[in-house]
């Protein structure tokens, strides 16, 4: 009887559970993936701590003084020629800031736990895209691209870098949304499909049930008959890259039968670190199992692991209206969870190593949509990032007095995967795949390193 992969694979799937070739099968089979760093990286992994829906930044990190002072005024420049919805006149900050740490940095009442850290931190206050709509400002944030269907960046540095671990993924993605984008957020697009993300789950405990009847003997068989059976296809047919790919995504999920269900175990952490990360409370317990799960994986040498945060699909960082309910209830949420990672990172000595990044899709406006809301603002924006390879403390980049434009040195999405990619010890020009006769890229044709806050 003839088989090609394809039937072999719709047929027998389900017989064949979770099948695992990566010791068995081609090792030396062609990978694109290219040999590693071109340069020398100062950090080895990424945890992104994405908030889902845009927060404000005027309410969190990007102090404007003179918006507090113009509340209920008309804004005294132009407004985006679009915008998602229509706004009144200027709305001030609800919340008291005041400066922290040896920095002074300014920062939100919001923030009391994360405000301990803001000496860890280096800030990029001009942060801009160019889609006022969550769909494509999602995926222009996680691929480079609101237009076409393109690699995720973790995917690309999977791509770039492979796994440090070969029995975990390269890139894992926790409670991430299926909104807006969907799976092309976590996904390798034209890549080899090994390098998609793995979406994991912050509530864990079923990782470990895994099917009785479905012994590790009785695996080794159907692996032994796959292997003859593909051998033989590809005897008479030569290797099929896409088949290939997914056969290496089905190993990877045989290999991670070996060491997932420990790295997930949250119960192996002691009382102590459960009540750093908060996941024993029920306000901070979600995004507390997230947090606390992006260590552990960081830890075993996971390179890209994302935490995305929303209350539900329903309540998320997108306050059109309700804004003093909500981002107080948002930000408990998350506040504890992060200032327990970054403290726990750097009492392992990971910190130094790792990059944590905060920020949403975009930013909101400084005037108000309806009595209490605001609406996206994609024009300038802050986000945070902390670890190995940038200046501690630091302020870069500036929106106007109002915070609706960057106007000091503008940092571009491009730029901030530019610049990812560098801290990676990876030329951002020089990691490309080709595929259609052309040579794509995260950053497309653009994107600079931002060299003024690295240290």
């Amino acid at each position: 009887m003839s088989f090609n992969r394809r039937q072999l694979l719709q047929n027998a799937a389900a017989g064949f559970a979770i099948p695992a070739l990566s010791q068995l099968l081609y090792s030396q089979s062609a990978t694109a993936t290219p040999s590693g760093p071109t340069q020398t990286p100062k950090i080895k992994r990424v945890i992104f701590l994405f908030m889902y829906g845009g927060p404000s930044s005027i309410d969190t990190f990007d102090y404007k003084p003179q918006l507090q002072k113009d509340h209920g005024k008309p804004l005294p420049f132009d407004k985006p020629r679009i915008q998602f919805r229509p706004t009144k006149n200027l709305f001030a900050s609800p919340w008291e800031f005041r400066q922290f740490g040896e920095s002074g940095t300014w920062a939100s009442e919001l923030f009391p736990y994360v405000s301990q850290h803001v000496d860890k931190m280096t800030f990029v206050h001009s942060l801009h895209g160019s889609n006022a709509a969550h769909g494509g400002a999602l995926l222009k944030i996680h691929t480079g691209s609101d237009t076409f269907v393109r690699p995720s960046m973790g995917a690309w540095i999977s791509y770039g870098l492979g796994s440090e671990n070969s029995n975990l993924p390269a890139f894992v993605t926790i409670d991430p949304t299926l909104n807006h984008g969907g799976v092309q957020n976590f996904g390798a697009s034209f890549l080899p499909a090994q390098h998609q993300g793995v979406r994991v789950f912050g509530k864990v405990p079923t990782i470990n049930d895994l099917d009785p009847s479905s012994t590790r003997s009785l695996q080794s068989g159907k692996l032994d008959l796959l292997r003859e059976l593909n051998q033989h296809q590809f005897s008479g047919l030569g290797a099929n890259g896409v088949l290939d790919a997914r056969i290496r995504s089905f190993e990877l999920a045989f290999s991670m039968q070996r060491e997932a269900p420990e790295a997930l175990d949250l119960e192996a952490e002691s009382k102590a670190t459960h009540q750093l990360y908060g996941t024993g409370d029920k306000q901070t317990a979600a995004f507390g199992r997230q947090c606390l799960l992006a260590r552990r994986l960081t830890e075993r040498g996971v390179r890209f692991i994302q935490c995305t945060h929303r209350e539900g699909e329903s309540i998320t960082w997108d306050d059109h209206s309700n804004l003093i309910k909500h981002h107080p209830k948002l930000a408990t949420a998350v506040d504890k969870p992060i200032a327990g990672l970054l403290a726990d990172l750097h009492a392992r000595g990971l910190l130094d190593e790792t990059l944590v990044m905060w920020g949403g899709e975009f930013g909101r406006t400084p005037t108000a949509e309806g009595n209490d809301g605001r609406d996206h603002n994609p024009h300038g924006f802050t986000w945070w990032l902390a670890g190995g390879g940038l200046k501690p403390g630091f302020h870069f980049g500036e929106t106007d007095d109002y915070g609706y434009y960057a106007v000091k040195d503008r940092v571009h999405i491009h730029d901030l995967h530019a610049t990812l990619l560098h801290l990676m010890g990876i030329d951002h020009q020089r990691l490309t795949y080709r595929y259609n006769g052309r040579d794509f890229r995260l950053t497309d044709v653009q994107g600079r390193v931002v060299h003024e806050i690295l240290s």
